[in-house]
């Protein structure tokens, strides 16, 4: 089943021919996503790899009905490609981009209140649903294996690890989100665990969360407190970060005592999260509470 996409998600390209959406279009392509149409203002009308290209996201409503779109525009370009598929209802928007300005997220976060659109990232490697679909830049060759460990991640690189060493113990992944790393996102951990509580694929979560901010702590909080029937295991990122210091993303920063690494583990522990103090203990973690 896996969360928000599917073999049949519809998806467009925004950004199709340019390098990155270019190269990522055909290893979606690859994987078995249903790409159906690709977004580049004034070459509407031509075919790249296959596949029609349009002005504009009407145009493309109109012609080829998608409810995804992924977005590889350069950042000054990235708040209106989002506005424009939040307009035409695309149900999820997957933001790659990075560097788009924080004045830029926060009147989008604002702008979908009320609106039937979900969004992911930016700053983020795109979401899978194993051997179904992928949507963005995960490598395919590690998410080869289905199975019932969902991930939520805020750090790109650290996905592929976690998918790698999970697979390498035995288990399956269902589906893996890169939420992104900037400090105004679209959807938030919270909101993905409660898609996954609802997946019938899904026994066990992991998190994979940095220094910065609140958000897994909230998680956490929230799903002590809402009763979530599924075992949750979480890695803080940033364990030596020093307070003050951008460390990789523009949301991992220290500002305060409760965003160290070293805090946040311990509240997580309190709420009955499965604390994984090393990176390298992942998958031998998962393998010694969960069954295959």
């Amino acid at each position: 089943m896996g969360i928000l996409i599917n073999k049949n998600s519809r998806i467009i390209v925004q950004g199709f021919t340019g390098n990155e959406g270019t190269f990522h279009s055909k290893e979606m392509i690859k994987y078995g996503s249903n790409i159906v149409g690709g977004i580049t203002p004034y070459k509407g009308g031509i075919h790249h790899i296959g596949l029609p290209v349009f002005n504009d996201v009407q145009d493309a409503v109109k012609n080829v009905q998608p409810d995804v779109s992924v977005i590889f525009v350069p950042p000054q370009f990235a708040y209106d490609s989002i506005i424009e598929s939040i307009n035409y209802a695309i149900k999820l928007v997957i933001v790659i981009t990075e560097g788009i300005p924080v004045k830029d997220m926060i009147l989008i976060k604002s702008y979908l209140k009320n609106k039937n659109t979900n969004l992911i990232g930016p700053n983020c490697p795109g979401i899978i649903t194993v051997n179904e679909a992928k949507i963005g830049i995960m490598p395919n060759s590690i998410f080869n294996k289905r199975g019932n460990i969902g991930i939520i991640s805020r750090s790109g690189t650290l996905t592929y690890e976690v998918a790698y060493q999970i697979i390498q113990n035995g288990f399956g992944i269902s589906s893996a989100i890169g939420i992104g790393g900037d400090p105004i996102i679209g959807m938030s951990i919270i909101d993905l665990l409660k898609l996954f509580e609802n997946d019938i694929d899904t026994e066990s979560i992991i998190i994979i969360g940095e220094i910065g901010g609140d958000m897994e702590i909230k998680a956490a909080q929230w799903a002590y407190n809402n009763n979530f029937s599924k075992k949750i295991f979480a890695f803080i990122a940033g364990q030596t970060a020093p307070k003050g210091r951008c460390m990789g993303h523009a949301g991992a920063i220290i500002n305060n005592t409760e965003e160290t690494a070293k805090s946040k583990m311990k509240i997580m522990n309190d709420y009955n999260i499965n604390i994984i103090q090393s990176i390298v203990d992942i998958g031998k973690s998962i393998a010694r509470n969960v069954k295959i």
